[in-house]
This record gives structure tokens, sequence and C-alpha cells, in this order.
């Protein structure tokens, strides 16, 4: 081995000890660990024990052992800190919902329709609703804009018979006093929920009640009534496992665009993981290119005839506020669903 991939190795190597290092410092300082200063004190004393492994251990042999322990013992322990169902949680996320199938009748239990006075101050109400899977005829992806292009909170929402729609926003479980931190969101901050929701609520939160309000696109997906019903199944499956046995969120692979692929995949979907999954301001771009969306218009024109802000703020809390919302928006006229 040359000299030059020697050395290209050794650099390899510190920065995957300097990247670990860092990681399981905050690791540490964002545990479980109830008590502040215990969790400062263990996440500089990581810092500490690695820098004293290269100043003191010169036996390469030996230092690796010593970090492989290190290291070891602490990813034992962070493997060991289990979710939770049972915490003092927000009130916009501390009810789960689950479902019942009887063939095909899906009855969803605690549907959230919360009346907004503003973001934080509401009426909280949840409904149960039973849906016929043979009525199921659409897909629609919600994607809501707050911070630029790259970012964005994916929505699915399921159509029965151009009538009733349902929309699953996969999102933190967020306890009282706790603020949402992408940063946090990779060491075991959140738990993972999926909002079962009313489009009223999930949308008009976002267009008439949050300050600045968010920019909310929706986009006629093209896929198969059949494959739509899998993965409606799919997200079922999903929030009964959630009701029983909790998850973790993570920013990186357990998000509203990750999972989404995930549940596409796990009936033998064509979607598949891409860096405009994880800029996930990109995934209705990315969905266009595969061909999931109405291809008949530029993907800038579709996207600008899905705005609909405007339309939310106007049609307020009509019964019929899905309906009237998808008037204009390609694809979504009744008889032009697949």
């Amino acid at each position: 081995m040359t000299r030059l991939a020697v050395g290209l190795l050794r650099v390899l190597a510190i920065l995957a000890i300097v990247l670990l290092t860092g990681w399981a410092a905050l690791a540490a300082y964002w545990s479980d660990i109830p008590n502040r200063t215990a969790r400062t004190v263990l996440s500089v004393g990581i810092v500490l024990a690695t820098i004293l492994v290269f100043a003191r251990i010169r036996r390469r042999g030996l230092r690796l052992l010593v970090l492989v322990t290190i290291f070891g013992s602490f990813f034992l322990w962070w493997a060991s800190i289990e979710p939770s169902n049972d915490r003092n949680w927000q009130p916009d996320v501390s009810v789960l919902p689950f479902a019942e199938v009887n063939g095909d009748m899906v009855t969803v239990h605690n549907i959230r329709n919360f009346a907004y006075q503003t973001e934080t101050n509401y009426t909280s109400h949840y409904y149960d609703k039973s849906f016929e899977l043979n009525k199921l005829n659409s897909l629609d992806l919600i994607a809501v804009y707050w911070m630029g292009d790259a970012i964005a909170h994916v929505i699915m929402s399921f159509g029965f018979a151009d009538k009733d729609y349902l929309c699953f926003s996969i999102e933190t479980r967020k306890e009282k006093n706790e603020e949402y931190s992408s940063l946090m969101g990779f060491f075991k901050q959140y738990e993972l929920i999926y909002v079962v929701a009313d489009e009223r609520d999930v949308i008009r939160l976002r267009t008439d009640y949050r300050h600045p309000p968010e920019d909310v696109y929706i986009f006629r997906t093209q896929v198969t009534p059949e494959n739509t019903r899998k993965l409606f199944m799919e997200y079922i499956k999903k929030i009964n496992s959630l009701h029983i046995k909790p998850e973790f969120y993570n920013t990186l692979t357990t998000n509203c665009t990750t999972n989404i692929v995930s549940h596409f995949r796990a009936f033998g979907g064509h979607a598949r993981y891409s860096w405009k999954v994880l800029l996930s301001g990109y995934a209705p771009l990315y969905a266009y290119q595969l061909g999931g969306l109405d291809n008949r218009l530029p993907f800038e024109d579709l996207k600008r005839e899905g705005y609909v802000n405007p339309k939310a703020r106007a049609i307020g809390d009509r019964p019929d506020f899905s309906v009237m919302l998808r008037k204009g928006v390609p694809g979504t006229e009744r008889g032009e669903t697949n």
C-alpha cells in the first residue's frame, strides 16, 4: 500500500472517530438521564476519554481495544433506552389513533379535528369513522413549506368516493414544554406519531392559524386504486403497531418522507430512497419524475395550480371543505381520478 493510501486511511479513521465522539457526546447530553448535570458530565467525559486515549496510549492495538470498549459500552447503554407511550404529552398529540378491520370495512378511531382559535389555543375533538375500502379511489400528496424550497412536511390524504378524505401526518410526539429540533431528532428525543386527521384540521392549522402561515400544496397522485388500498392498509398496520409498541422518531431515517417510501416498498411499490426524499421539499418533484403525479402539466405549473392557501381560508370550516378545496386542482375533479 502506498504512503498516500496509508495517509488517506489515517485521515478517514481520525475523521470517523471525531464524528463518532461528537455523536456520542450529543447522544449522552440528550439522553434520558433526568439530571442535566449528570448528562453534561457524561457528555464531556466521552470527549475527554477519547482525547486521553490518543494522548496516553501509544500502542495502536491497545488504543483500538480501549476505543472499542468505550464506544461499545456506550452503544449497549444507548440501545437500552426505550420509547414510551406514557409521558406528559402535548394535547395535540396526546391521543393515539388505531383502527379495526372487518373485511372491506375499516373503522378508524381518534380521528383528530380540532377547533382552533390560535395554533396553541384550541378545543380538542376526536371522532371515529368507518371507511369502505372499495370506495377508496384517490391518493393526494400534501406538501407544506415553511422554510424555503428544500424542506417540507409531507402528508398523505386518502379519498373515498371523492367525498371523504382521511389524512395521515407523520410527526414527532412531543411532551409538554418540549420544542422540536432537527438536531435533537437524531438522538431518541421524540417518539413517533401518525396523526390521523380531518383535512380541516391539518390544512387549516397551517394556512390559517400558524404565523407566519405555511404554504400548502395538493398534488393528486397517479397511484392505482389497488396500490392506494395497499398503501392505506400499510398505514393502518402502522398506527395499530404504534398504539401497542411505541417507536422513536429519527430526523434522518424515520420521518414524514422516509416512512412513506418504506410503506410503498412494503407492498412492492416503485418508490426509492433519494436525496429528494431526505430534502423533503423536493419530494413532490421526485414523485413527478417517477411518474407518480399528473404529467399533463410541467411540474411548476402543477405546483402553482395546487396552491390552496387562499381557498382554505375562504372555505373555512364548511363540512364540504375537502371537496371545495380541490376545485381547480389538476386531476382532482370528479371523474379524473385513477
